[in-house]
């Protein structure tokens, strides 16, 4: 399972036209599921991102979205396992299928909901525009398996 941590002052995700979820002060993860993935790397990667002190006191990273009290939008991203190594096109093969991968993002959301409350999403499988209004910047990437 991989992640794109965005601290962010704002984001929001359309379909359509239409804000289907809007944060402000908090995170941006868009999540992407590969084959193999199970509970233990939603459990790691969602306690990896609640945790994570990225969020600044005194000049420093030192608290995180729970200390914080920051929002959460979470976006489905399979194209988080695109590989690029080979020709000029992605190969997304390692990409987790619609159903299964559907099955754990919910389940991630709702871990994160359990902690957090009201947690955002876009709509899983749909063409949509994610808004970021990055902060610092501040972007992480974050991996089950730490392939990287």
């Amino acid at each position: 399972m991989r992640a794109v941590v965005q601290r962010v002052r704002s984001s929001k995700v359309e379909v359509n036209g239409i804000i289907v979820g809007q944060i402000g002060f908090g995170l941006n993860v868009l999540l992407g599921i590969c084959e193999g993935d199970t509970e233990d790397d939603l459990k790691f990667l969602k306690d990896k991102i609640l945790n994570l002190r990225i969020f600044d006191e005194d000049g420093k990273m030192n608290l995180s979205l729970l200390d914080v009290k920051g929002e959460l939008l979470v976006v489905s991203q399979f194209t988080l396992y695109g590989d690029c190594r080979k020709g000029r096109r992605p190969n997304f093969m390692k990409a987790l299928s619609g159903q299964q991968s559907e099955k754990l993002y919910l389940e991630f959301v709702k871990q994160c909901s359990d902690l957090l409350g009201d947690v955002k999403t876009g709509i899983f499988g749909e063409d949509m525009q994610v808004y970021i209004q990055n902060d610092g910047p501040v972007t992480l990437l974050l991996d089950s398996k730490k392939d990287f």
